[in-house]
């Protein structure tokens, strides 16, 4: 039985019985529909459907934690005189090796201000990313590779990100 279908259905259950149909709503819907769904998980049957869910909500989590403070440094420097900027291009080797968790680590990068993903090797064990702020070359491929590479995989993989490591 796919949970997610069935956490949907109960959503929009919540939605049609309250008679509201709006993205609040459908939210509170989803959490609730979820909420019972883990309470039920002994009667219906074992999934990892609760851990993915966990590892996706950490990981938007830390994804938005990083895009406010990116943002917060770039902002920062603008409204401010001077030149903190350290621009380099870096090579971040790769334990992506799919198309899609390539794609995706690159749209992230791309997407947090101040980083933008360049291209990848011909090999695809390379991806080269431009950063505003890079003082220190490996420091940007430890936390590139460490924190967001890491936690992504461990989400697309449906694995602990201590699992990917072994």
């Amino acid at each position: 039985m796919n949970y997610f279908i069935l956490n949907i259905g109960l959503a929009l259950a919540w939605a049609a019985f309250s008679g509201q149909f709006n993205p609040t709503n459908l939210a509170i819907g989803f959490g609730l529909g979820y909420l019972a769904l883990f309470m039920a998980r002994r009667a219906i049957g074992p999934s990892s459907y609760f851990i993915k869910v966990r590892q996706v909500v950490s990981f938007t989590g830390f994804f938005l934690r990083e895009l406010l403070v990116a943002n917060v440094r770039v902002a920062y420097d603008v409204l401010t005189p001077g030149f903190a900027m350290q621009p380099r291009i870096v090579g971040v080797p790769l334990e992506a090796r799919t198309d899609a968790e390539i794609a995706a680590l690159s749209y992230l990068i791309s997407l947090t201000p101040g980083s933008l993903s360049l291209d990848v090797s011909t090999d695809r064990r390379v991806l080269f990313v431009h950063a505003m702020y890079a003082p220190d070359p490996e420091a940007l491929r430890r936390e590139i590779k460490d924190g967001l590479e890491q936690r992504l995989l461990a989400v697309m993989r449906g694995v602990a990100p201590e699992e990917l490591s072994a």
